[in-house]
């Protein structure tokens, strides 16, 4: 069982990077192995430039950024995306990897009657995000299922993969050090206890 954690942030201290490391940390040993995949420090290009454009149309070469990214992707059985809430959706960088990355010919196709196939059928994903809100703002205001519309149902559900888990660190910027750090061992613990550890 090989997982990618894929973590958007551009602090290095911050705790979507803490959380990013605990999880590929909990996703190693026994049969199981994780890379930690940085987007800010790899300097990743966000931009959906003219060649995307064109092999989205089937009428350019796949960019060697995105084949890198799509090579990186397929090594893996299991996703995970760590990233703060930025005006209650993820941060431009990770969408914009997901807008290069996720594309036509690879994430999904076209029948000839124009309905889309999915091909990521094989990946599991888990969201992990990091909001300065609390949980009873996001559910009275509609965030959260904003969120899931928008990432599980509008990406992953249209490219097939399934949602193992989705989760919500609230009140990132005021809680006490003590209740954040029990959280995120909870929410850690929860992604390492549904990856499946292979049979020896």
């Amino acid at each position: 069982m090989r997982s990618l954690v894929v973590v958007a942030h551009p602090d290095p201290e911050s705790l979507t990077h803490g959380l990013g490391r605990a999880v590929a940390a909990a996703l190693s040993g026994e049969g199981r192995s994780a890379e930690l995949f940085d987007l800010a420090a790899e300097s990743f290009d966000p931009r959906f430039t003219a060649a995307d454009l064109l092999h989205y149309r089937g009428e350019g070469p796949t960019p060697p950024d995105v084949a890198r990214e799509q090579a990186r992707v397929d090594r893996a059985q299991q996703l995970v995306l760590v990233f703060p809430v930025y005006w209650w959706s993820m941060p431009a960088l990770l969408k914009g990897w997901i807008d290069r990355v996720f594309t036509n010919g690879w994430a999904f196709d076209h029948s000839p009657g124009g309905r889309p196939v999915p091909k990521l059928d094989r990946l599991s994903v888990h969201l992990l995000a990091v909001a300065g809100g609390d949980a009873d703002g996001f559910e009275r205001h509609g965030y959260t299922e904003a969120l899931r519309t928008q990432i599980e149902h509008g990406i992953f559900g249209f490219c097939g993969a399934g949602i193992a888990s989705a989760r919500i660190v609230h009140d990132a910027e005021s809680t006490p050090a003590e209740v954040l750090a029990a959280e995120v061992d909870s929410a850690v613990e929860h992604i390492s206890s549904l990856a499946p550890t292979p049979s020896r």
